[in-house]
């Protein structure tokens, strides 16, 4: 079976409690903390920065930390996140003037590094770094906002996806962020997906562990392939 991977985005945790959500969900089984960052620039909302990841650092949290910039430029931020505890950090080729270098940036700073594709952006640039890339993320809703329905025409991308990744030779995980629930999931994993970002889905509910694990049951049933 795949290595599947849940990863939680802190966006529709209780700030006000941030702390301790996070423990409580990684307690619940999620393997991941997801970061996303918004500049109110390149998408239209503002959310959280590096002071953020380095708290939840010190708070104790180990677990790795997936930060999705949405913010342009990304390279100035780059290095604050690496030295606050990021283990991924990722970003949209639309945001980097120079994609291979902001990539190799990343790994420079000591962190995995991802590409980001919104839901109308092609793979196109992706064929020319899968060597510099740790992990590709696509968006299945247009970024900026939590709670958002999940896009179909995802799945003909991630099967796009899966096959680049695949044909490469690289072991470059292929993450999934938007819409996802459980009565999606398996579909998502069975399309080429084998991390999973969900929000509201998961911190929306009265119990982390119960969602988490009727997720993990889906994935459960999802055929034998190769990731």
């Amino acid at each position: 079976m795949p290595n599947y991977l849940i990863a939680p985005s802190i966006l529709s945790a209780d700030f006000a409690r941030l702390g301790a959500e996070v423990d409580a969900v990684l307690a619940a089984g999620a393997d991941w903390v997801h970061f996303d960052v918004m500049d109110n620039h390149y998408v239209p909302n503002l959310s959280v920065g590096p002071l953020v990841c380095a708290a939840l650092r010190k708070h104790g949290v180990s677990a790795p930390i997936d930060v999705h910039l949405m913010v342009r430029p990304v390279d100035r931020i780059i290095p604050d996140f690496a030295e606050a505890g990021a283990t991924y950090i990722s970003f949209h080729p639309e945001a980097s003037d120079h994609i291979d270098r902001s990539l190799q940036l990343i790994r420079d700073c000591g962190c995995r590094s991802g590409l980001v594709f919104n839901p109308a952006t092609p793979l196109d640039t992706l064929k020319y770094v899968m060597d510099k890339v740790d992990m590709v993320l696509l968006m299945a809703v247009n970024p900026g906002f939590g709670g958002q329905s999940f896009i179909d025409s995802t799945f003909k991308k991630l099967h796009e996806a899966r096959q680049l990744i695949d044909d490469s030779g690289y072991p470059i995980r292929l993450e999934v962020d938007g819409g996802i629930k459980i009565d999606n999931i398996r579909l998502i994993a069975e399309a080429g997906a084998d991390t999973f970002v969900a929000g509201s889905a998961i911190f929306g509910t009265p119990d982390y562990r119960a969602t988490i694990a009727a997720m993990r049951a889906e994935l459960n049933q999802v055929g034998h392939r190769h990731v």
